[in-house]
């Protein structure tokens, strides 16, 4: 989609959603310095006050009051994404490829489906998940959310990353042309034993097919046997897939049968509110954007190459 109109979409929607969040925000503000005030006052009385029944009788009404504010906290941070998500789909949904989409906020996508897309081999000790959105492409349905996905270290008493970021999986009308596993060489360390899986499957190393050096660079490329994999990974769809590394991080893909994952790695909180400083940012909304709408277009790219 156009960079431009998405621009004008967010200065005409989503920039006046964002001020009137922000004015919700900055009433809360002053309500919790308000509140920072009147606790050192609390403070003060309840310390000089000897008889312990006065001073707990002071001291609970301020408490639930306390309690009152935390709860219009975590009440902003929990409408804040879904507000301005759904506002973000609503713009990607009225090009002519996209059927309805759907968010959820706290699904994701199950962790059974997350192990079949071969991309990461052992099960995970922490699978957690948020933002799930559904729909189509055409005649692609798929589902995507974000993900934080840990494991326990082999070596230190700590839990090691997995992979952080948006995951997606689409299932296609018909087979594709064969079955391929991508992964960037930056992350080979991490993933040796996926690699090692895929190829005990009868994966082949497919590099000497793809003439593309940059990318051959970036990536290394696994197929199985008879798969073309330049009918798949066609110029356009490594061209983009080099760019988005350039701008953000990295991506692995998996293609097995008619179905098709994407990991798009993200370590930073996407779209998060923040409470002391403004969220009206079109950089903000415009890094969620990126992201959603790359793993979508991995799955348009695709589905034009068969």
């Amino acid at each position: 989609m156009n960079p431009e109109e998405f621009r004008l979409f967010y200065n005409q929607t989503i920039h006046p959603e964002l001020m009137r969040l922000d004015k919700q925000r900055l009433r809360m503000l002053r309500l919790i310095l308000f509140s920072a005030a009147l606790w050192l006052v609390v403070v003060v009385m309840v310390t000089a006050l000897s008889e312990f029944l006065f001073a707990a009788m002071v001291s609970l009404p301020f408490m639930f009051y306390l309690a009152m504010v935390g709860a219009r906290v975590r009440r902003f941070k929990a409408d804040f994404k879904p507000r301005v998500v759904k506002l973000v789909l609503d713009f990607i949904d009225d090009g002519p490829l996209f059927g309805d989409l759907k968010y959820h906020a706290k699904r994701m996508i199950p962790i059974d489906k997350f192990m079949r897309s071969r991309l990461f081999i052992t099960r995970p000790a922490v699978y957690e998940g948020e933002d799930y959105i559904e729909g189509r492409i055409g005649d692609v349905e798929f589902e995507l959310c974000e993900l934080k996905v840990q494991e326990f270290s082999r070596v230190r008493q700590r839990l090691d990353s997995v992979f952080r970021g948006v995951f997606l999986r689409a299932k296609f009308h018909y087979p594709l042309k064969g079955s391929v596993l991508l992964v960037p060489r930056a992350r080979l360390p991490y993933l040796s034993e996926t690699v090692k899986a895929y190829v005990r499957n009868g994966g082949e190393n497919m590099d000497g097919f793809i003439k593309n050096a940059k990318f051959r660079e970036a990536y290394i490329t696994y197929g199985s046997r008879n798969t073309k994999v330049t009918d798949l990974l066609t110029e356009e769809l490594m061209g983009f897939i080099l760019t988005y590394g350039k701008r953000h991080d990295s991506i692995s893909l998996s293609i097995l049968g008619d179905h098709c994952y994407v990991a798009l790695w993200n370590e930073k909180d996407i779209l998060e509110p923040r409470l002391f400083q403004s969220n009206v940012s079109f950089e903000l909304v415009r890094e969620f954007y990126n992201d959603i709408y790359s793993a979508m277009y991995v799955v348009m790219a695709l589905d034009r190459s068969h």
